[in-house]
């Protein structure tokens, strides 16, 4: 793959559930490439995302020492889109054009906004396409 990325919340909670070892696996297949190639790309929603799923709903809740390494060696690399008024129009747009959950208009104004090329997502339709962006559901 040459171009940018842009991975979805689910792809970091199935990196750490052994419950799902393919998914888990290919979740952090695609996590290491976005890292080594510097194509990987997130936003600040999937770190908030990714939190609150984890000091919540894990079996074993993650501990703040553990999601401060997690945070600094996995998501400060990736972390590349942040909040801002422009995002929220995009994402506004997606919502009234498209009918996205509002959560997955962001996903999608944020990877947009980044140039991404694909947005590996299991929560939005495999195979779709917005505006030059193409949803790829990793786990097919």
């Amino acid at each position: 793959m040459s171009g940018k990325f842009f991975l979805d919340t689910n792809i970091f909670v199935y990196s750490l559930d052994v419950a799902v070892p393919a998914k888990a696996g290919r979740a952090a297949e695609l996590i290491r490439e976005g890292i080594e190639t510097r194509n990987g790309i997130v936003s600040y929603q999937v770190v908030q995302e990714f939190f609150s799923v984890a000091f919540k709903r894990f079996v074993r809740p993650m501990s703040p020492f553990a999601a401060e390494e997690f945070l600094g060696t996995v998501f400060r690399p990736l972390l590349a889109v942040h909040s801002s008024p422009s995002l929220f129009v995009s994402a506004l747009q997606l919502y009234q054009q498209h009918h996205l959950s509002w959560y997955d208009s962001l996903i999608v104004a944020a990877a947009q906004e980044a140039e991404c090329e694909l947005l590996y997502s299991e929560d939005l339709q495999h195979g779709r396409r917005l505006q030059g962006l193409r949803i790829e559901n990793p786990f097919r």
